[in-house]
């Protein structure tokens, strides 16, 4: 599913370069679940960027799907992000004053589909993660578990291959957190690929592989041997 290669990123400040990646070779398969650590400063978000098409790299190869990304213009890489990837925030990246259901339709605007077919699949995406009661309500009339799980059916709009998700739990409590990753759990069982960066233990060993990266570097890469099974949060609320 992903192959990086001798992959380097350098931003340029001025005359200041600062090496974000250095020299990461990474392989990661369909339907694996791949937990991404490092302090801050490692690397790991600007890795994720990539990762999402968001950025490219400064050298080396980024292979998705047997395609090399390195080689596609800017249009193409919005159409990859749009149809593979699925997108999770630690801040959810909700549009305020749009319900539920609105939110998670945008990304099928995008695509192209009509207002019955987008109307219908939020539906069901919302009721998948457990918020078919919650498809008229705003944001700000829901907690910060439930707004993630807004944003979980909204990256899941175009059935994408990958969701990526970056501190997915970093805003919530410890009950929402372990919520969040029984939904994880159960999409990747169901064939989704979940790449997720995080900086707590606890929320990485509920992914399969454990990445770990220091000044931009990938400096261990192990299974997980006792993976934490978390409760599924799809039929509560």
């Amino acid at each position: 599913m992903i192959r990086i290669e001798d992959l380097t990123k350098i931003y340029k400040t001025g005359s200041v370069e600062v090496k974000a990646l250095k020299d990461v070779n990474l392989n990661i398969e369909k339907e694996e679940f791949v937990a991404i650590m490092g302090p801050s400063g490692s690397g790991k978000s600007t890795l994720m960027n990539i990762l999402g098409c968001l950025d490219r790299p400064t050298e080396g190869r980024y292979i998705l799907d047997n395609v090399d990304t390195i080689s596609l213009n800017d249009k193409k890489l919005a159409s990859i992000r749009n149809r593979k990837i699925g997108f999770v925030f630690q801040s959810f990246n909700l549009l305020p004053r749009t319900t539920a259901l609105k939110n998670v339709e945008l990304p099928m605007m995008y695509a192209g589909l009509s207002k019955k077919e987008r109307r219908k699949r939020a539906y069901q995406l919302l009721e998948k993660v457990g918020l078919g009661d919650r498809a008229d309500h705003k944001p700000n009339e829901l907690s910060g578990g439930q707004k993630q799980r807004v944003a979980i059916a909204r990256a899941l709009a175009n059935n994408p291959a990958i969701i990526l998700a970056d501190e997915p739990t970093g805003n919530l409590d410890t009950k929402s957190g372990e919520d969040i990753m029984g939904i994880f759990q159960k999409l990747n069982s169901e064939g989704v690929t979940i790449i997720l960066v995080t900086h707590e233990d606890d929320i990485a060993h509920h992914a399969k592989r454990i990445v770990s990266f220091r000044d931009g570097r990938l400096i261990d890469d192990k299974k997980v041997n006792k993976q934490l099974i978390a409760k599924s949060a799809l039929s509560q609320e």
